[in-house]
């Protein structure tokens, strides 16, 4: 894994990567055998030293599709990061019981995937139900999905009895423009006050490398939610090539966010609040 090159500005004190993933060792942490795809190996040590080069300080481990309902990957994880800094977005599906869950909730989960992008998740019949259960923990539901999709579950999301995280910019590809049908349902989404987005931008690129033509839809997110905003790296960038870089994703930001309060807010404030630190 090649080293990531340091942003012109590291990060604030106690910034969140509020999105990543850990990837073996696999003789340890086997992929599913629902596997859509076969990542190489991304180890703790190798996101911890790319999180220094950043500025990173606090990490939210998302489960990745390649694990499915298993969980242990990223658990382990957050047990090697400590809680102190670590949180995680586990999966699961309606097999789980309540005292998993708190089991779960005590190892530092405070979040649901649903992957519809991926698949090799909770079947969506299922959401309902699971928010339901999620309700008294004080979780939240993540959704990683295409726009067209996400237009049309954007009802049901709104009505459900938990806060929503919605992956990647709500996978409204950026050259669709602002105007969409899709851009303005995740507005309305968002608006309804219980949806929180991710800025993890450059899987909605409708142009590729170097990813800069979703400036306009994360300026609107950050103009209109400011309090519902989240960063993250999608590191280490599965099924990307070229591969992004942190530093440089970092350097979009600072861009595209050019007031420091408000950056401070996005990258530090809100993932306390969203994730409980």
């Amino acid at each position: 894994m090649s080293p990531t090159r340091p942003p012109k500005q590291k990060a604030p004190a106690l910034t969140c990567d509020c999105h990543f993933h850990i990837f073996g060792p696999y003789d340890t942490f086997p992929l599913s055998a629902g596997s859509t795809y076969d990542p190489p190996p991304a180890l703790v040590l190798d996101y911890l030293a790319m999180a220094e080069t950043v500025g990173i300080q606090r990490m939210v481990v998302v489960q990745a599709s390649v694990s499915g309902t298993d969980n242990a990957v990223t658990l382990d994880a957050v047990r090697q990061f400590g809680q102190h800094r670590a949180r995680a977005v586990a999966v699961i599906d309606a097999g789980f019981t309540d005292a998993m869950l708190k089991q779960m909730h005590a190892a530092g989960v405070r979040g649901v995937r649903f992957n519809l992008s991926s698949g090799n998740g909770t079947p969506i019949e299922q959401l309902e139900p699971i928010a339901r259960r999620l309700a008294p923990l004080g979780w939240h539901i993540q959704v990683y999905t295409e726009g067209e999709t996400l237009a049309a579950m954007a009802p049901t999301l709104a009505g459900l009895p938990v806060p929503i995280v919605i992956d990647h910019c709500g996978g409204v590809k950026a050259g669709l423009g602002p105007r969409h049908p899709q851009f303005h349902a995740l507005l309305g989404l968002l608006d309804s006050g219980n949806a929180w987005i991710k800025i993890c931008s450059y899987r909605v690129s409708s142009t590729g490398h170097p990813w800069a033509d979703p400036a306009p839809n994360v300026k609107a997110f950050v103009a209109r939610y400011p309090e519902r905003c989240v960063w993250g790296t999608d590191w280490p960038h599965p099924q990307m090539s070229p591969l992004p870089e942190a530093g440089l994703l970092l350097d979009q930001f600072f861009e595209w966010v050019p007031d420091a309060a408000t950056r401070h807010r996005i990258l530090v404030d809100n993932p306390a609040k969203l994730y409980g630190f």
